[in-house]
């Protein structure tokens, strides 16, 4: 339910973005009849029956394949670990490249694919490990199999890493108005894109922090000292591989800008550092 509100609250496709995204579902023959220009955010839901083929594209004339379908928007697997493990193993490269380049012998296409991957999962095959009320009907093996489904190379290249707790009745049947609407969070998330592209420069072809190199991060994610020495901590203490490194200060940066402030402090670190240590939990 929350993954499909995503495209709500993201900012409206530029022109550049819209063109690229209408070219995609063109060529891959799944843009709506009559719609000349996509402006919505693609989300694509694929089930978890699909073949490596389904996710990245290909075929004996190439097409594109979800992780390009969903190129400027959404691509969210649901019940995660239930995908075979060569499947989600083949979006390492994507989600570093944000492209896709497929071989065969009459030629070479590549694919655009810079998506916002979304994952979900059940801490075990019941649903239940950890639960304050409901007791899990698994053994321990089992729990540590079904976990084992995500391979460590795989969740080191989610940037966010969260565990939502049960919600209460009282909590599930509260009216709607008390409830933010997607347009106020979008408004927060598009001044937040905003102050991002006046530090970066129209001309950086950067929409999003997601999308810096170890170049821009070093030049844009600027950290005081007490920043820097969370930092450094949380990496000695938690092992980070400095792919780890390099997202909690994307994740950080983006605080930063939702913040409006434009050196990264400790506060901004600490949340980045909160949003990801699910890992330690269940894969530690």
């Amino acid at each position: 339910m929350l993954a499909k509100r995503l495209p709500s609250i993201l900012p409206p496709l530029t022109f550049a973005e819209a063109i690229e995204t209408t070219k995609i579902h063109s060529v891959a023959g799944v843009l709506p009849a009559g719609v000349s220009l996509l402006s919505v955010r693609p989300f694509r839901s694929p089930h978890h029956t699909m073949s490596p083929v389904s996710l990245v594209g290909g075929g004996i004339n190439p097409l594109p394949g979800e992780v390009s379908l969903a190129d400027n928007g959404v691509l969210f697997l649901d019940e995660l670990p239930e995908f075979p493990k060569q499947v989600t193993d083949t979006l390492r490269q994507p989600l570093e490249d944000r492209k896709v380049t497929i071989t065969r012998a009459n030629g070479r296409v590549t694919f655009p694919c810079s998506f916002m991957l979304v994952g979900a999962m059940n801490p075990c095959r019941c649903g239940y490990f950890g639960h304050p009320t409901h007791p899990c009907t698994c053994r321990p093996e089992e729990v540590k199999r079904y976990i084992s489904r995500i391979s460590g190379p795989m969740l080191d290249r989610m940037d966010i890493q969260i565990e939502l707790p049960s919600l209460s009745y009282e909590e599930i049947s509260a009216p709607d108005e008390k409830a933010e609407r997607s347009e106020v969070i979008r408004a927060r998330v598009s001044a937040a894109r905003a102050f991002a592209q006046k530090r970066m420069g129209d001309g950086s072809g950067i929409f999003c922090n997601a999308q810096l190199d170890a170049h821009g991060i070093h030049e844009y994610c600027t950290l005081d000292a007490q920043a820097s020495a969370l930092l450094k901590a949380a990496y000695d203490r938690m092992g980070l591989s400095a792919r780890g490194y390099d997202r909690i200060l994307r994740v950080a940066r983006t605080i930063a800008d939702l913040a409006g402030e434009e050196i990264i402090g400790a506060a901004h670190v600490a949340e980045a550092i909160q949003l990801r240590t699910l890992d330690r939990k269940y894969w530690g």
